[in-house]
């Protein structure tokens, strides 16, 4: 029997073949019962599937290849249109957007067909009308944010006006995160004035920036004393740094003061600059060692304090394409002033050494102080995969260090080191799965020009030549320095260690004032071997090393952090 709605089943049918452009039915009553005709129109052939964007754009700035879109409809060119392969066709364009990072872009709308065979599709790509930062606290209650927006969005590659990618806003809400003040940085969307654009959120918690500390203590070199310590790591939401710390004793007052911007607010090359304004009181190690003899003061008999007050200014920066990429070069040059006095325990002038050590100067003035103001440049190369804990690349580290001669010291230091990794596979059990690496490193320096006794360059300890007690093997005007390690894995929170270190002054103890390498009976160049773990903690690898230098003595050292 024929009913209307089965026709219409009928029609529906016709249609979902995917062939046909128009469909109509007409029944007619016979003597014999109904007659029913099926009038349809074909699809034209298919020609050509143009993209249009909205907002719209130019032929050629939507983002999805011409290639892709060819190769999507390729097998349905030249054949009657067929809406449902058409279908299948689309599918695999939103493919393409989502399997690049497109998550936003997808084809909307029916598509528009001409006579002549040419189907346009209607893509809304995922434009971002606005990037808005939005802060919560912890209970995820939006609250007014300290940190101002605009250090939030000039670590983002996305812009509004570009279109949304999921990898790009990975990588920014990592640069977002590795500012070091969020606890959490998240992204949401909401819906624009123009229905084909999004508003993306930057969600971020932002954590205690702000700490002070307090102690008490007594020790030989200052007596009782009191310190006092503050930090502040988003000063003014500018993402800058402020540290001090204050120390008051009995026999001096020593502090330390530092500000850091890391990206100077308009600059578009990421430059940073830091100042320290700095009173330092240290026993140097060139008067000093662990176990060979020390240089006494003449007047108090006791090691020579080193206090060093001043001031400094230094600007780094970046050399790469845009702030986003990561660089191989950074550069940093600057400015330094400092006054440094040679004193005895009670924190009075001590320019020379006892009679027993010669009655040396212990300055490069008479009088016990120096004025140093010197200008310096560094430059740095660096290639390796990881930086606590490299396995492969290199590092290159190259500085100069010219003084003006406002205090009649004239000088010039340079200094360069080169590290080297490279991944091996030397054991192979079932316990020891992790990363091998052949670790090599090569450093030397020399100063040219006037030397204050207290700036020659130090040899022996935990950073040096190991199996040596630190400043233990000699100090000098010149040096050079070789390491070669195999690390290795033991379990997953443990790793090994073979070493190898060599030193020397290259026989320039005795172009110190003083010559305090010799003085001390110091040997000048030497080596240590050993062997050493590495306990893998949150704030780097703490190193205990095992040495034993050419004498037959032997040392265990600690540090944290590989050695390079």
């Amino acid at each position: 029997m024929t009913t209307r709605s089965r026709l219409q089943e009928d029609v529906k049918a016709i249609y979902a073949t995917g062939y046909f452009r128009n469909v109509n039915v007409t029944p007619e009553d016979t003597q014999y019962g109904v007659r029913i005709t099926y009038q349809v129109e074909a699809n034209p052939l298919l020609k050509q599937v143009k993209i249009q964007t909205i907002p719209e754009k130019t032929e050629t700035s939507y983002l999805i290849p011409q290639e892709v879109i060819d190769k999507a409809f390729a097998d349905q060119y030249n054949e009657i249109l067929n809406l449902r392969n058409l279908r299948e066709g689309i599918t695999e364009l939103n493919k393409w957007y989502t399997d690049n990072g497109y998550d936003l872009a997808q084809v909307i709308g029916a598509p528009k067909i001409s006579d002549d065979g040419v189907v346009s599709l209607v893509i809304a790509e995922g434009q971002l009308a606005d990037i808005q930062v939005k802060y919560f606290n912890e209970e995820q209650e939006e609250v007014d944010g300290r940190t101002r927006e605009f250090i939030v969005t000039r670590e983002m590659r996305l812009k509004p006006g570009d279109i949304f990618n999921r990898g790009t806003a990975q990588q920014d809400l990592q640069r977002v995160f590795g500012l070091g003040i969020f606890e959490d940085v998240r992204l949401s969307f909401s819906p624009a004035t123009n229905p084909a654009e999004v508003i993306m959120n930057v969600e971020v918690v932002e954590g205690k920036t702000g700490s002070l500390g307090a102690g008490a203590g007594i020790s030989s070199s200052s007596g009782l004393f009191g310190t006092v310590s503050y930090q502040q790591k988003n000063l003014g939401g500018n993402n800058q740094t402020l540290g001090a710390e204050f120390q008051l004793g009995e026999r001096e007052l020593l502090f330390d003061l530092a500000f850091r911007d890391p990206w100077i607010g308009g600059d578009p090359y990421r430059t940073s600059y830091s100042v320290n304004v700095f009173r330092r009181r240290s026993i140097s190690l060139v008067y000093d060692g662990v176990e060979t003899d020390t240089i006494r003061t003449q007047d108090g008999n006791d090691s020579p304090r080193v206090v060093r007050t001043g001031i400094g200014v230094t600007f780094s920066r970046p050399l790469s394409e845009d702030p986003f990429t990561k660089a191989e070069w950074n550069v940093s040059t600057g400015v330094q002033y400092q006054r440094v006095s040679i004193r005895n325990e009670d924190g009075d002038l001590a320019p020379r050494s006892s009679v027993e050590f010669g009655s040396e100067q212990l300055a490069f003035n008479d009088d016990g102080t120096d004025d140093i103001l010197t200008l310096r440049f560094n430059a740095s190369k660096d290639t390796r995969d990881n930086a606590l804990r490299p396995t492969s690349g290199s590092l290159l580290l190259l500085s100069t260090e010219q003084s003006v001669p406002i205090g009649g010291i004239f000088f010039n230091r340079l200094r360069a080191s080169y590290s080297h990794y490279i991944p091996v596979k030397l054991i192979n059990f079932d316990f020891t799965k992790g990363p091998q690496t052949l670790a090599f490193n090569i450093q030397a320096g020399t100063v040219i020009g006037d030397l204050p006794p207290y700036e020659a360059f130090v040899l022996g300890g935990s950073n040096s030549v190991r199996g040596y007690g630190e400043g233990d093997l000699g100090n000098g005007r010149r040096y050079l320095q070789a390491t070669a390690e195999y690390r290795f894995p033991i379990v997953s929170f443990l790793g090994g260690a073979l070493f190898v270190d060599y030193g020397t002054n290259l026989g320039s103890g005795d172009s110190v004032i003083g010559s305090p390498s010799e003085v001390r009976n110091l040997n000048g160049n030497g080596f240590g071997y050993g062997i050493g773990v590495r306990v893998q903690s949150p704030v780097g690898p703490i190193r205990i090393d095992y040495a034993v230098n050419d004498d037959g003595d032997n040392r265990i050292h600690f540090g944290i952090g590989e050695k390079f």
